[in-house]
C-alpha cells in the first residue's frame, strides 16, 4: 500500500472516528431539544385550540338551554322540541353545532327534538355521555344550577367531534349537542407538520454547527499528530505554529517545548556517541602501532621460547596468545569503528560461493572439524572478505560452543542465499538468545577471558546487514544451535546509502 493510501486509510479512520462521534452527538443534543420544544409546542397549542373550540361550544350550548330549553312546557310536544332544537342550531356561535333534545310524554314514551336528522341522531351520542347526563344530579348550595352539563371528545365515522349533554334537574328535556372538530385537527396537523420540518431544519442546522466546530477543534488535533509523526520519524525540528491563548494552545506549546528538549538531547547523546566513536577509533589507531611492535617482539620470543628457561616460556606462551588476542581486539574495534561511522564500503564480486566457504575454512584448517553440504556452480555477488568474516565468525563460534563436527550447508532459496551453520553442541539457553549479536555480550559472565572479546557475531551481523541480509539464532530440535545466514543474489553496486553504506535488496 503506497503512502498516500495509508495516509488516505488514516484520515478516513479519523473521520469516523472523532469527528463522526462529535457530529453525532451535536445531532443527537439538537434532536432532542428540537423534539422537546415542538412536543411541548404542539401539546400547549393543542390544548390551547382544543380548549378554545370546547368552551365556547359549550358556553353557548349552555346558554341556549338556559334560554330555549328551561322554558319548555312540562311533557313538551314533538314540534316544539324540534322547534327549540332547531332554534337552537340556528343561533349557535361559531363554532356551529347540531342539537337534538329529548324528553318524554305520559307513560314514558320518549320524544325526540332533531335540528338536523343526517348529522346528528340519539346513535351518536356515546353510552357513558348519556349514563352520565341521565344521572339525577342534587342540587345544592355549592351548585345552585338545575342543571350539569358534560361533554366527551368522539371520533364518528372518522371524524373527531366534541359532543355535550345537559339535563334540566327537576324536571325538563334533555339536550345534546355535537360540534366538529375538524378544522382544529387540520390546523393541529398543519402546525406539526410545521414543527416537523422546523425540526429537520435544526438537525441539519446541528449537524452543520458540529462539523465548523469539529473541524475547528481536530484541525489543530490533526497538526499536532502530523507533527507528532514527523517527529517520530527523526524531523526532530518539527515545531508548531502557536495561536490564541486555549487548551489546544497550550498543548501546542507544550509539545514545542517537548520537541525543543527532545532536540536538545538527541543532539547532546548524538555529540557524546560520536566523540566516544571517535575516542574508540582514534585508541584502535594509537594502540595499533605499539601492538605491531609488540606482536614481533612477541613472535621472536615465541620462536625461541624452547631455548629459555623452563620457568620463563610458559609466561612467554601467556605473553605471545594475550598479545595476538588484544591484536584481533584491535582489529575487531576498527572493523566497528567503521561501521558506526557509515564508512566501511562493500566490494563487489561474482563468486562461487563454495569455493569462498572452502578456501574459508581450509586457511584456518577446520576443513576436517565441518561437514559441508553445498553444490558448487552457486554465482552470487557479494564483497567475498566481508563473506570470509561472517563465516570465520559463525563457524568459529560453532567450533568453540558446539565442538565438532560443524555442519555448514549452502543452498539457493527464492531469490536468496542462505548458509546454514550448526553444531551439536547444548544449544543456547533462551535467556542468551535474545542478545547473541549484542557487542561485548558474553554467555558467561564469569569467564570473561575464555569467550573472546563478544564482538565477533556483532561484527558479522554488521557485515551481514551491509549487504542487506541478516542472521537468526535458533535452537535445533535435534540439539544444538543453528544460524541461518540469509544474503541477496543481486545485489547491484550502485545501491549506496547517504552514510556511505552500501545496502542490498532482499
Amino acid at each position: 500500500m503506497s503512502t498516500v493510501a495509508k495516509r488516505a486509510l488514516l484520515a478516513g479512520l479519523r473521520w469516523t472516528s472523532l469527528r463522526l462521534r462529535l457530529v453525532v452527538v451535536f445531532a443527537l443534543v439538537a434532536l432532542t431539544a428540537a423534539v422537546s420544544v415542538a412536543g411541548i409546542a404542539y401539546w400547549l397549542n393543542r390544548e390551547a385550540v382544543l380548549t378554545r373550540t370546547q368552551d365556547s361550544a359549550l358556553n353557548d350550548f349552555r346558554q341556549a338551554m338556559q334560554s330555549r330549553v328551561a322554558t319548555l312546557p312540562l311533557q313538551p310536544t314533538q314540534t316544539e322540541l324540534q322547534s327549540a332544537a332547531e332554534q337552537m342550531s340556528a343561533t349557535s356561535a361559531s363554532p356551529g353545532y347540531s342539537v337534538l333534545l329529548v324528553d318524554s310524554r305520559d307513560g314514558g314514551k320518549p320524544v325526540v327534538g332533531y335540528s338536523d336528522l343526517d348529522a346528528f341522531t340519539l346513535d351518536d351520542v356515546p353510552p357513558k355521555l348519556r349514563e352520565q347526563v341521565n344521572r339525577e344530579q342534587p342540587v345544592t348550595s355549592g351548585n345552585a344550577h338545575p342543571y350539569h352539563l358534560f361533554w366527551v371528545r368522539a371520533n364518528l365515522r372518522g371524524t373527531p367531534y366534541l359532543v355535550g349533554g345537559a339535563k334540566v334537574i327537576g324536571g325538563g328535556a334533555t339536550g345534546y349537542m355535537l360540534t366538529s372538530l375538524k378544522q382544529e385537527r387540520d390546523d393541529l396537523n398543519s402546525l406539526a407538520w410545521s414543527l416537523g420540518i422546523a425540526t429537520g431544519l435544526a438537525l441539519l442546522g446541528s449537524a452543520l454547527l458540529a462539523q465548523a466546530a469539529a473541524t475547528t477543534v481536530l484541525k489543530p488535533v490533526q497538526r499536532l499528530g502530523d507533527a507528532a509523526r514527523r517527529l517520530g520519524e527523526g524531523k526532530l525540528e518539527t515545531r508548531l505554529r502557536v495561536s490564541g491563548t486555549d487548551e489546544l494552545a497550550d498543548l501546542s506549546r507544550t509539545f514545542n517545548r517537548t520537541a525543543a528538549q527532545l532536540e536538545k538531547k538527541v543532539a547532546d547523546m548524538s555529540a557524546r556517541e560520536e566523540a566516544s566513536r571517535r575516542f574508540v577509533a582514534d585508541m584502535s589507531h594509537e594502540l595499533r602501532t605499539p601492538l605491531t611492535a609488540i606482536t614481533a617482539v612477541a613472535e621472536v620470543l615465541e620462536d625461541e621460547a624452547d631455548s629459555l628457561d623452563p620457568m620463563i616460556a610458559p609466561a612467554v606462551h601467556l605473553v605471545v596468545s594475550e598479545t595476538r588476542r588484544l591484536n584481533d581486539l584491535v582489529e575487531n574495534l576498527m572493523e566497528v569503528t567503521r561501521f558506526d561511522a557509515g564508512t566501511a564500503r562493500l566490494v563487489l564480486d561474482d563468486v562461487d560461493v563454495v569455493d569462498q566457504v572452502t578456501a574459508c575454512l581450509d586457511a584456518r584448517a577446520w576443513l576436517d572439524a565441518v561437514e559441508l553440504d553445498a553444490t558448487r556452480g552457486l554465482m552470487v555477488r557479494l564483497d567475498p572478505r566481508r563473506l570470509d568474516v561472517i563465516l570465520a565468525n559463525l563457524v568459529g563460534n560453532a567450533l568453540k560452543h558446539g565442538g565438532s563436527p560443524v555442519g555448514v550447508s549452502v543452498r539457493a532459496d527464492d531469490g536468496e542465499l542462505v548458509i546454514e551453520v550448526r553444531d551439536h553442541g547444548p544449544g543456547i539457553p533462551d535467556d542468551v538468545l535474545p542478545h547473541v549479536f549484542d557487542r561485548f555480550y558474553k554467555a558467561s559472565a564469569s569467564r570473561p577471558r575464555s569467550e573472546g572479546s563478544g564482538l565477533g557475531l556483532s561484527i558479522a551481523m554488521e557485515n551481514t546487514l551491509i549487504h542487506g541480509g541478516g542472521i537468526t539464532a535458533a535452537n535445533s530440535p535435534d540439539g544444538g544451535a543453528v544460524f541461518t545466514l540469509r544474503l541477496p543474489r543481486d545485489l547491484e553496486p550502485e545501491e549506496q546509502s547517504d552514510d556511505g553504506q552500501v545496502r542490498g535488496q532482499s
